[in-house]
């Protein structure tokens, strides 16, 4: 089955398990979607991760983080730019996800970098998606 849009199925299946209460996930591995779930780690959304041999193939294994009262650390994860509608900001274009509660994640030309390190760097680029 040929897939259109990785990160989004990165992101749908991240929160298609979050929903269902599962610990963990697993998704298949690429550089970008690894980059994606290190940055979410980093911010606390998501418990960590790790990159697994499966035979002849990489995943990546993302443990889900949730609060105390067992509901998940995100409230929502959405994809922004798609392969059909590309979104680039320019760095003074950068949105505020939730007035700054929430974070963006863009691909610069430095890697993927939340929206306030692109901010404070003056960088711009592909606005990947909004986690709040």
């Amino acid at each position: 089955m040929v897939m259109t849009d990785p990160v989004a199925d990165l992101l749908t299946r991240v929160r298609n398990a979050a929903r269902a209460g599962h610990k963990q996930v697993t998704v298949n591995h690429s550089k970008f979607k690894e980059a994606i779930v290190k940055l979410l780690v980093e911010e606390g959304y998501l418990g960590s991760y790790a990159v697994v041999e499966s035979g002849r193939h990489r995943a990546i294994q993302v443990d889900l983080k949730y609060t105390a009262a067992g509901k998940p650390a995100f409230h929502g994860i959405e994809r922004v730019s798609k392969p059909g509608l590309r979104i680039y900001v320019r760095r003074d274009r950068i949105p505020y996800v939730m007035n700054g509660l929430g974070v963006a994640v863009l691909s610069t030309s430095r890697g993927v970098l939340p929206d306030y390190t692109a901010r404070r760097e003056g960088l711009g680029g592909e606005l990947i998606c909004r986690v709040w």
